[in-house]
C-alpha cells in the first residue's frame, strides 16, 4: 500500500503552518495551480517525492530538458520555473514509489494564457499519452494506476462557465488506459460537496485542497 498526500488549487494553510510534519505519506501528487514553493516546501518537509502536473495559473513548462542536471530550453542552459526536485508529469508516464502515474496538465482555452488547449489540442495530447503507456504495459505488462489531470472530465463534475468546461477527450483516454483513480483539480468546490464519480471502473476525485488518499501498488 502507498499513501499519497494529494493536492490542488489551494494552499492549506495549516500544512504551511507546519502540519505536515504529522503526516505519513510516500508521494506527493499535485494536480495543478499551486505555488510551486509550496510543493517544493511539502516535498521538503516531508521527504518524498513530489510528482505533478501543471493548471492554467501556472508558468508555461514546456520545452524544458535536463542532461547531467543541466536544465535546457531551446538548446541553451535555462532555469526550469518548476518546483525544484519536482517531477512534471505532464503527457507523461511516470513510475514513483510503484505507482505509475500518466498526466496530463492544463485547462480548456479561454484566453492566452499558459497550459490552455482547445478540445482537438487536448484529444490529440490524449492519444499521444495513451500510445506511450501502451507501450510501457507491452514491455512489462503493468497498466496506469493514477491519471493525474488538472482538469475534469466533460460532464462529470465540471462546470458550465467556459474557463471551467473539462475535457471531452477524457472520457475516451480513461477508458483506454483503465486506472484505478482519475484525480484532478480546477473545480473549487466553495463549500459544496464533490462526490466521487466514476468512468467504468475509476474512481474520479476532485482533489482540489489536500487529502490522503492510499493506493494498492504493483509488486
Amino acid at each position: 500500500m502507498l499513501r499519497a498526500l494529494v493536492v490542488a488549487d489551494e494552499v492549506d494553510e495549516r500544512l504551511w503552518a507546519g502540519a505536515v510534519s504529522g503526516l505519513a505519506v510516500d508521494l506527493i501528487l499535485g494536480a495543478g495551480d499551486l505555488p510551486f514553493a509550496y510543493l517544493e516546501f511539502l516535498a521538503s518537509a516531508l521527504d518524498r517525492p513530489c510528482v505533478f502536473v501543471p493548471g492554467n495559473h501556472d508558468p508555461d513548462l514546456s520545452g524544458f530538458t535536463r542532461y547531467g542536471g543541466l536544465s535546457m530550453r531551446d538548446g541553451f542552459p535555462a532555469r526550469w520555473p518548476g518546483p525544484a526536485g519536482g517531477v512534471n508529469a505532464d503527457g507523461r508516464v511516470v513510475d514513483v514509489g510503484g505507482l505509475r502515474i500518466a498526466g496530463l496538465g492544463g485547462s480548456i482555452r479561454y484566453n492566452d494564457g499558459p497550459n490552455q488547449f482547445t478540445q482537438g489540442q487536448q484529444a490529440r495530447r490524449a492519444r499521444r499519452l495513451v500510445r506511450r503507456a501502451e507501450r510501457r504495459r507491452r514491455r512489462d505488462g503493468r497498466g496506469v494506476d493514477v491519471l493525474l489531470t488538472h482538469s475534469p472530465p466533460r460532464h462529470l463534475g465540471d462546470r458550465e462557465d467556459p474557463p471551467h468546461h473539462g475535457f471531452d477527450c477524457l472520457h475516451r483516454t480513461t477508458e483506454k488506459l483503465a486506472p484505478r483513480w482519475l484525480l484532478h483539480g480546477h473545480i473549487h468546490p466553495h463549500g459544496q460537496p464533490t462526490p466521487d464519480r466514476k468512468i467504468g471502473d475509476t474512481v474520479v476525485r476532485n482533489v482540489v485542497g489536500q487529502h490522503i488518499i492510499t493506493f494498492e501498488v504493483a509488486r
